[in-house]
């Protein structure tokens, strides 16, 4: 499998996560999704905001811009949020399928204040998606703590089994 490919079904299955996850969490109500409990995020309203800032932010380096949403104080608004993200994570992927091989090797500077790098960009999409799964995780970890039993299983591997072609 060339790095391409892998690349794009990688930022393929980031957006079917988020795309099962915004689905699943569009019938729960404001109240529960904005409802507090100890964690890196102190909801599940806000993990879904700082995995939508966090690919804006990786989104920018990838496509080698300095424009980006750093989504600070703003209202959390589910839909937005849900809406916000999905929309980034299609143009991740958009992005991620217009580039070659070569683009995907080319490394990039980071110089900010929490570290330093040059990485290739297929790093930092492998980061990016990462760093959703995780998040995700903890939003299903968030909902149990509320009697929130039916998450959808957006595992890297159940995603090809789904959509291999048939």
């Amino acid at each position: 499998m060339s790095l391409k490919k892998l690349m794009t079904n990688y930022a393929d299955y980031n957006l079917w996560a988020n795309q099962q996850f915004a689905n699943w969490l569009s019938t729960k109500s404001d109240e529960l999704l904005h409802k507090e409990l100890p964690s890196s995020y102190s909801s599940i309203i806000k993990t879904l905001n700082h995995i939508w800032a966090t690919e804006e932010y990786w989104f920018s380096i990838i496509a080698e811009t300095s424009e980006f949403d750093k989504r600070d104080n703003v209202e959390l608004v589910t839909e937005e949020i849900l809406k916000g993200l999905l929309n980034r994570s299609t143009h991740l992927a958009t992005l991620i399928k217009s580039l070659s091989e070569e683009e995907l090797a080319k490394k990039i500077k980071i110089d900010n204040p929490w570290f330093q790098c040059e990485l290739p960009k297929y790093d930092y999409l492998l980061q990016v998606i990462n760093h959703g799964t995780y998040h995700r995780g903890q939003i299903v970890t968030i909902g149990r703590n509320f009697g929130i039993t039916d998450a959808t299983n957006t595992d890297y591997n159940f995603y090809n089994v789904v959509n291999a072609p048939k």
